[in-house]
């Protein structure tokens, strides 16, 4: 959909779609209004449609959140998720408030589509009925979005005045899941959506995303049987496939490709984002305000499947990067590793402290953890780091295997079948050993961990990862205390040599859920807040 979604054509209506309704009946000779617009206008419907595919999410809000996390971390506080990463964030956080503001703006243009569809004559049934599949998909994933953080939250279902959303409460956190699921499942049982679309209208919704949206609710809220039997079926519909190359997965000559089930559209010169300046090292142009940490990278298996500080695993901690899991190279930048250039040369990074350019300390510019990241890395930018027209993959098939087989692990129902069609596939697919694909002998709770640690090797740097502490309840454990960088050596600032990059803080009985921005509670006295905050 390289012109209908990623060309934004709602240009001059988008202002007057946001705006309130006027008081008079007629309408004014020399702008569009709402009384025009949804009766005379024959794009109307899919103007709107469009609008509501810009507000889906962004690379931004994607990278940013995994310093959430213990897989990274931002040296830019305020307006990003310094101060969630290490749990000093307040009621009057920035970034908190800010996703609140945008989810519900995009749910504000979701709801503006489905309460004036029905204006637009020039529709189809069929048209219409998809259209509307779209937009309550979309509606849905912002909810989503909003209540895995939030708990509880305001469900607008309707476009809704400003007086109106100052008295509106929150709708109980089982009501809004329940709301989800009920339009999620709606739509997919009404057919409404194509497995496929064209190449004019690709990164649109389809039957797949839909499904998907859906697995990812149920597998937050731990209800096994239904990830299962979810996720089996878009298996089962053989839509999607791992694509050949894991690195590959993320360049922009293979965006779309077979394993791609929803991904936010980008374009040269239309609609470009600029993520990646923030986490190149400087001697490309960037200024690395955000890096994985030394946690992730040690998290990584050695590509005989076994953990670094397993008997038999390899490891020399004197070359601690090989024979590691082929997606660490894919996915952080360290001493020895490169970047491809456009003309097929390697860049290769030193990280070392006192290295040149791009060495711990050496600028301010540079990593504050020693790594840079390398998933995402866009060789074919337009003119500048900051010019990247590369998409950014919500929804993956590989996410799909990893769902099924948790909730198979969760079930006890995890066997060789299973892990050779899940776990073994994205392994093989990644480049390990025969011993590193073969199905473990280990116990329930042992295979429960070991997926969850394929999820963060797999999934690293996509924005999963809070979610997935958050989900699992383990927060607490890997969200106190230092978080770390590269060894360096040194004894001073540092654990075991690695340098101390921030202390952290996670509060159990606070932190699962984000406060309600105190702005909105100004406005708003129905608005209470969630506990300890």
């Amino acid at each position: 959909m390289k012109y209908t979604i990623k060309h934004i054509v709602f240009m001059a209506s988008i202002a007057m779609v946001n705006a309130s309704c006027i008081d008079l009946d007629t309408a004014p000779y020399d702008r569009e209004t709402d009384l025009t617009f949804w009766k005379d206008n024959k794009n109307a419907a899919i103007a709107a449609l469009n609008t509501c595919y810009t507000q889906l999410s962004s690379m931004d809000e994607q990278l940013y959140a995994e310093c959430m996390s213990d897989n990274a971390y931002t040296k830019q506080p305020n307006d990003y998720t310094q101060n969630i990463g290490n749990g000093s964030f307040s009621t009057a956080d920035r970034y908190v408030a800010a996703i609140w503001d945008g989810r519900y703006s995009a749910i504000r243009s979701c709801n503006q589509l489905l309460d004036n569809i029905d204006k637009v004559s020039s529709l189809t049934p069929e048209l219409k009925q998809r259209y509307i599949a779209e937009a309550k998909t979309i509606r849905a994933y912002h909810f989503y979005e909003l209540y895995t953080r939030f708990g509880a939250i305001p469900y607008p279902e309707h476009v809704i005045s400003i007086a109106e959303s100052q008295t509106m409460k929150r709708t109980p956190r089982e009501t809004v899941v329940n709301n989800i699921v009920t339009d999620l499942k709606e739509v997919i049982e009404s057919n409404s959506l194509p497995a496929s679309y064209d190449a004019d209208n690709k990164g649109r919704i389809t039957s797949g995303a839909a499904k998907a949206i859906l697995a990812k609710v149920y597998l937050f809220e731990g209800q096994w049987d239904k990830v299962e039997q979810l996720t089996q079926d878009i298996i089962n519909t053989k839509t999607y496939q791992l694509f050949p190359s894991y690195a590959g997965l993320f360049e922009v000559a293979n965006e779309g490709n077979c394993e791609v089930i929803l991904d936010v559209q980008y374009a040269p010169s239309t609609r470009e984002q600029g993520t990646q300046y923030s986490f190149l090292p400087p001697s490309l142009g960037g200024y690395s305000q955000l890096s994985p940490l030394q946690e992730l990278v040690d998290s990584y298996l050695m590509n005989n499947g076994k953990a670094t500080d397993e008997a038999g695993s390899g490891f020399n901690p004197a070359k601690p990067y090989e024979n590691r899991d082929p997606r660490l190279a894919a996915t952080v930048m360290y001493t020895g590793n490169s970047y491809k250039m456009a003309d097929g040369s390697e860049v290769t990074i030193n990280c070392e402290k006192g290295a040149d350019k791009d060495g711990y300390g050496f600028s301010s510019d540079c990593s504050a953890t020693g790594f840079y990241v390398k998933k995402y890395w866009d060789n074919q930018y337009r003119s500048s780091v900051g010019t990247s027209s590369l998409n950014t993959i919500l929804i993956r098939y590989a996410d799909i295997l990893l769902m099924n087989a948790e909730a198979h692990a969760e079930l006890g129902t995890l066997n060789e079948t299973v892990w050779n069609n899940t776990i073994g596939a994205i392994r093989s697919r990644a480049g390990f050993t025969a011993d590193g694909t073969a199905f473990p002998t280990a116990s329930k709770d042992e295979l429960i961990n070991i997926v969850r640690q394929e999820r963060r090797s797999e999934l690293a740097m996509e924005g999963l990862r809070y979610k997935d502490i958050i989900r699992w309840k383990i927060a607490e454990n890997v969200l106190n205390g230092w978080c770390h960088g590269l060894q360096t050596g040194d004894i001073v600032g540092a654990d075991n040599g690695f340098i101390r990059v921030e202390q952290r803080k996670f509060d159990a009985k606070k932190h699962y859920l984000w406060p309600i921005p105190q702005k909105e509670r100004d406005l708003n006295k129905n608005l209470d807040q969630n506990p300890n905050w």
